[in-house]
């Protein structure tokens, strides 16, 4: 192996480095974020959560590359950070193009990421049967449900080729249901992609069944109060079983613990 590919290879997917975002100008700025000192490896499921305005959402977008840090350095594999080339994104709400169809928004995605379009049926068509959404390609997408439309929108983001899977609160708008059984998909999809994925949420239940690790933001400016691995199996097991645990409520609580303190928590600015 080259130096420059082994470099490549033990590098991690996300190197988040002193970043301090803030917002405003002067003695009036607003420090949001920071410092935040992280690394995710590749195949890792991070989750993060924190109280409302506490910077999470900031953090997603600094990793996408949507905003730039006001102090410090963001990069996915050694690189700063371009949207559509190093991470697909779900947000809170689908935001498909209502006048195409299911396949139309894959397509659109397909382009956008390059790849060539002889293959676009054939990758669309295995995306789709990853969100178990077979048949569905000539729908549009007003005539489908809303954890429906929310599967389009995850097929959607696996269709760029990149390394790292960002979700903003995905299942947030969801019914209780539709929200658990999205979960178990998103769930077996990571583990089968074996991508990098950062998910916000601000469901206990949510972080402890999708992370294999769970940080805790304090309140604003947020910083990272606790960083939890969750050693929990990511196959071969029911996610019934999974909820039903001893390690799973172990898990839960430590977290409930740690969110309220940290709630009540500011960071240093």
């Amino acid at each position: 192996m080259s130096p420059a590919a082994e470099s490549s290879s033990t590098q991690p997917a996300i190197a988040v480095t002193a970043v301090r975002r803030s917002f405003g100008r002067g003695a009036t700025a607003v420090p949001a974020l920071g410092p935040i000192d992280l690394t995710i490896a590749k195949g890792e499921f991070a989750v993060i959560v924190g109280a409302s305005g506490c910077g999470k959402s900031t953090l997603l977008r600094l990793i996408a590359g949507f905003d730039t840090a006001s102090e410090g350095t963001v990069l996915l594999a050694g690189e700063a950070p371009v949207p559509g080339r190093h991470s697909g994104i779900v947000f809170q709400q689908p935001r498909l193009l209502p006048w195409r169809t299911v396949g139309g928004n894959i397509d659109l995605a397909l382009s956008y990421a390059g790849v060539p379009q002889r293959d676009w049926p054939a990758t669309r068509d295995a995306l789709l049967e990853r969100v178990g959404l077979v048949g569905l390609a000539t729908r549009h997408t007003w005539e489908l449900s809303g954890g429906q439309q929310q599967r389009v929108a995850i097929a959607r983001a696996l269709a760029v080729p990149a390394p790292v899977l960002l979700l903003d609160e995905p299942f947030a708008a969801l019914d209780a249901l539709t929200r658990e059984v999205l979960q178990e998909d998103l769930r077996a999809v990571s583990a089968e992609s074996g991508r990098t994925a950062v998910l916000v949420t601000h469901s206990v239940d949510e972080a402890v069944f999708l992370g294999s690790r769970i940080v805790v933001l304090s309140a604003r400016p947020g910083q990272i109060v606790l960083d939890l691995p969750v050693d929990l199996p990511r196959t071969g097991v029911e996610p019934a079983e999974i909820r039903a645990s001893s390690e799973f409520a172990r898990i839960r609580g430590e977290l409930a613990v740690e969110l309220r303190r940290s709630a009540a928590t500011p960071g240093a600015a």
